[in-house]
């Protein structure tokens, strides 16, 4: 069952949070997200929207629930969840998922997850929240787990926005990437 519109219509952290735990379905292939960071908006020095509307970030500004799929280094896919109403960018990246699928190999990183599950920039802007879609999410069973919080990875650049916790972990999941994060947690 895919999750509903409105759970990422909200705040970027929020919609971070109830991502743990959810699955990412690809062309049979299944993972279970285990980490994100949240990219809460323009004001966010950290997020692709402080730079301003450019073709690159169009997608962010259509509303909840859309991929946003950029190339870093060159050669990196890194895949977000839109958040957020129409008209105010926001994201949610996904950085690490559980292979639930047999063959997926490492999957404790946003490019290493992308380049498992074939997403590429042709991704960007497909509906996660549509069950028929190549790509989707869907709730996956629910259980509570342990959510771990702590500054988000390689955005020193954005100054007191780097020091944020706004990179969420599933306590003690040892599918994370690094470095883990500490237990400073509450169960959702």
């Amino acid at each position: 069952m895919v999750p509903e519109r409105e759970l990422f219509a909200g705040k970027a952290v929020r919609a971070a949070r109830r991502l743990i735990g959810m699955e990412l379905v690809h062309r049979g292939q299944r993972v279970r997200i285990v980490e994100t960071e949240a990219y809460v908006g323009p004001h966010d020095l950290a997020c692709h929207a402080s730079k301003g509307r450019t073709a690159r970030t169009e997608v962010l500004w259509r509303g909840p629930g859309l991929a946003y799929v950029y190339l870093i280094y060159g050669m990196y896919n890194c895949l977000n969840v839109v958040t957020g109403p129409e008209g105010f960018a926001s994201a949610v990246l996904i950085r690490a998922a559980e292979p639930l699928s047999p063959g997926l190999g490492d999957l404790s990183g946003p490019g290493k997850l992308c380049r498992a599950l074939g997403i590429d920039r042709s991704f960007n802007g497909i509906d996660l929240c549509d069950p028929g879609a190549a790509l989707h999410l869907e709730l996956g069973p629910r259980r509570r787990v342990r959510i771990a919080s702590g500054p988000r990875i390689n955005v020193d650049y954005a100054r007191h926005w780097a020091h944020k916790d706004y990179r969420f972990m599933e306590a003690g999941s040892p599918f994370g990437s690094r470095p883990r994060l500490p237990l400073r947690s509450r169960r959702t």
